[in-house]
């Protein structure tokens, strides 16, 4: 199994990779993703990139199969299309060709194509939308085909057939994955349906049968294999590890890694498949592990039948407790009975004092009860009307000639400072002396606009550059990084260093 290198990402290039499902917030979110389909039904015919017209001819054919499919003009599609480019999930490409006059030619027609991390938000999209509870299962023949691929990869490679070492190895692989995939899903749905059955009991009763044969054959079969699996890896390794990932790696057609990538790959791969199923220093392997997880579900599910079966024997449970009851609120007099049976029930009653929110929050817990806190001042208007005071209606503005003046001078001093700070900081730079606090509003004020037009290239911020009024700053890589000493505290950019200067034609 390929292990995710989203833990290696930055901050910075997470919210990047965040911005590609800002489609699913929008207030129009379904017309979103009825767009994605319709250049996805256009990609499955090997047409990568599509106009607006093209999408709106498919969104009519998928109208006429599904009446949730919105029809659009052109423009709406476009400016639709405008902003899924600019959130990165489609790529947009000006095509001359496709304008039929000069007028055509400066409205810009536009084609788009999926992005590849696009592509990939769109289909985890559908993933989700298309998710069923009955699809998931734990796979039993799973492991006689394991056993069976690790058997031929460990002839494979005593035979030296490269290419039948690289196909095993990526079948054993993607098994693996689709293995704790569907174990993770199961565990998951079977504790959804142990939480729902109060609500629905006849539907876990309907089931019961079927789910524990389901999960006893599954372990029955993992015992049965468990042993055999070890010794194939094993034996698998005695034909030289480091040759077979070796050949795996030559075998490889990934073109955008080097071997040496490539090879590191298959040995983090190989990893994981050996903590599945090879024993090493008593710890358990994930294959045990899944067992054992196993073995507990189906104690809860025997535990949760026996509850079922006893309260359905005994004719009560909290159903039909919730009948009962409904059904005597429904036969009282009036709704005054209605209200004081369910008060009853419930043990609601309504308050009978007022009370708002202390000035000093922290002052006391929250444990606290109302009688040993300190009683705070309630307003006449909020004690007889219900209503919180208001300040009224505003006064008008008065006009202040010489507060104005004021706030122009300081205007124009502060300007004169912050001039001041920005040739400072080319002059002199910004270490290797402790900024005051007007140089440090400048430089933060440098930095942030910086990172606001930065490029990140690989999920890793290759460079960023501002500027401020004549005065640029440069974040430049660096593996020391740098540290500006400030008089309110130090300032760490690790991974960067900072370079100023003044801009040229100022």
């Amino acid at each position: 199994m390929v292990e995710r290198a989203a833990l290696d990402l930055d901050a910075l290039a997470v919210s990047d990779r965040f911005r590609l499902f800002n489609f699913t917030r929008r207030d129009d979110h379904v017309t979103y993703l009825w767009i994605l389909r319709s250049v996805d039904r256009r990609r499955e015919v090997h047409q990568v990139q599509v106009g607006a017209h093209e999408v709106e001819s498919t969104l009519r054919e998928l109208a006429a199969h599904h009446p949730d499919a919105p029809i659009m003009d052109a423009p709406g599609l476009r400016r639709r299309l405008d902003e899924l480019a600019t959130d990165g999930v489609v790529h947009r490409f000006d095509d001359a060709s496709r304008a039929g006059s000069l007028a055509g030619y400066r409205n810009r027609q536009s084609v788009y194509q999926f992005s590849e991390l696009g592509y990939r938000a769109y289909r985890a999209v559908e993933g989700v939308l298309g998710a069923r509870v009955e699809d998931v299962n734990l796979s039993r023949l799973v492991f006689s085909d394991v056993l069976e691929d690790l058997g031929a990869l460990a002839e494979a490679n005593r035979t030296g057939r490269v290419e039948d070492v690289y196909r095993r190895l990526s079948r054993l692989d993607s098994v693996m994955e689709d293995m704790g995939r569907r174990s993770a899903q199961f565990h998951v749905t079977l504790g959804e349906i142990l939480r729902s059955t109060e609500a629905s009991p006849e539907v876990f009763l309907r089931h019961k049968n079927a789910l524990l044969v389901h999960m006893s054959d599954f372990m029955a079969e993992l015992d049965r294999h468990l042993p055999r699996l070890d010794r194939a890896v094993h034996e698998v390794e005695a034909t030289g590890l480091t040759t077979l990932l070796s050949r795996a790696a030559d075998a490889d057609e990934r073109l955008f890694m080097d071997r040496s990538e490539r090879l590191e790959d298959w040995h983090r791969r190989w990893r994981a498949l050996r903590a599945w199923f090879a024993t090493e220093g008593g710890t358990p392997t994930r294959a045990a592990e899944l067992g054992q997880a196993t073995r507990s579900a189906v104690s809860g599910v025997v535990a949760l039948l026996r509850q079922i079966t006893e309260a359905q024997r005994g004719g009560v449970n909290r159903s039909t407790q919730l009948r009962h009851l409904a059904a005597w609120v429904f036969d009282t007099p009036d709704d005054g009975a209605a209200h004081a049976l369910m008060g009853a029930a419930f043990n609601t009653r309504s308050a009978r004092h007022l009370g708002v929110a202390h000035e000093d929050g922290d002052e006391f817990s929250p444990s606290d009860s109302w009688h040993d806190a300190a009683g705070v001042e309630v307003s006449v208007t909020l004690f007889r009307n219900d209503r919180s005071p208001t300040p009224g209606v505003p006064k008008p503005v008065r006009r202040d000639r010489g507060a104005r003046t004021e706030l122009r001078r300081r205007q124009r001093e502060d300007r004169e400072t912050e001039r001041a700070s920005a040739r400072r900081l080319v002059e002199d730079g910004a270490h290797e002396r402790v900024l005051d606090d007007s140089d440090t509003r400048v430089l933060l004020r440098l930095v942030t606009k910086a990172l606001e037009s930065r490029s990140v290239v690989a999920g890793r911020l290759s460079s960023a550059t501002g500027d401020d009024a004549g005065t640029l700053v440069r974040l430049v890589p660096s593996d020391q990084g740098a540290t500006v000493r400030t008089v309110q505290g130090d300032l760490h950019l690790p991974g960067f260093r900072l370079e100023l200067a003044t801009r040229r034609g100022k």
